[in-house]
């Protein structure tokens, strides 16, 4: 080979790379513990909590909430609801009802009849204080099962650095928000760079599930377990039923509404 063919094969090669290396990235972060890991700046971050938190808040969107103020703390979250007209303060604490709050974290409590044109004031164990976590993202969204396909669409339109926050449970590993992560990894998998063990350990997991009737697979879990002492087995099963609700809701300001 020639110096000139072999310096056109080189260029060939340097471009190939440089066209693989220019898809967006598409990262998993397990737990807010390892958030300081991951650089979120100019990223769209992916809030993931599935039992129940960002299910709660994508069904309360779709069902014509005016919109969701997600805060940290039982006190904040009865102090805003107290100042704002037409609000419901609703969260929980370990599973349960929040003492001082007027409803609980569960996406079948906020049908249209009840949530159309309200303000939902929301605190939860884990799922709101990641989204406050997070800092210098180019937008944070929510995602579930309950809005998948409508999520994962609108992701594919962006064609920015994507990072799947799982809520976990107090900062520990948990199977539902791995589980939905990898079905988010599986469907853009094609059109990011996934250089991430946690994403591909994750997309194990969703093609392990056999990517269907997934309350049976995370009967096991220990979330599940957990909920289900206090009786919330429906909520779970509707948490974990792909695109009943097709909205993609956005932090603006200090609020979440759907877009």
């Amino acid at each position: 080979m020639s110096p000139r063919s072999n310096g056109g094969f080189l260029i060939t090669i340097f471009a190939a790379t440089m066209t693989r290396t220019e898809k967006p990235s598409l990262e998993v972060c397990l737990s807010p513990a390892l958030l300081h890991l991951y650089d979120t700046k100019g990223a769209i971050v992916v809030i993931i909590d599935i039992f129940r938190a960002t299910s709660t808040i994508t069904a309360a969107l779709h069902n014509g909430a005016e919109s969701v103020i997600p805060v940290a703390s039982v006190s904040d979250c009865i102090a805003i609801g107290a100042s704002l007209p037409n609000s419901l303060t609703a969260g929980e604490r370990d599973g349960k009802v929040a003492e001082g709050l007027q409803h609980g974290n569960s996406p079948l409590e906020y049908p249209t009849s009840f949530v159309s044109g309200k303000t939902l004031v929301l605190t939860t164990t884990n799922g709101t204080r990641l989204l406050h976590m997070v800092q210098d993202a180019a937008e944070i969204v929510i995602g579930s099962f309950l809005n998948l396909s409508v999520l994962c669409e609108y992701l594919l339109k962006q064609d920015k650095n994507i990072l799947l926050g799982c809520a976990s449970w107090k900062d520990k590993f948990n199977l539902e928000d791995t589980l939905f992560a990898g079905a988010v990894v599986h469907r853009l998998q094609h059109a990011f760079e996934v250089n991430c063990d946690a994403a591909r350990g994750a997309r194990h997991l969703y093609n392990c599930s056999g990517g269907d009737h997934f309350i049976e697979f995370l009967k096991d879990s220990s979330h599940y377990r957990r909920l289900s002492a206090f009786g919330l087995e429906r909520d779970m099963e509707y948490c974990v039923t792909a695109d009943l609700h097709p909205v993609v809701p956005r932090l603006q300001g200090d609020r979440i509404v759907a877009i």
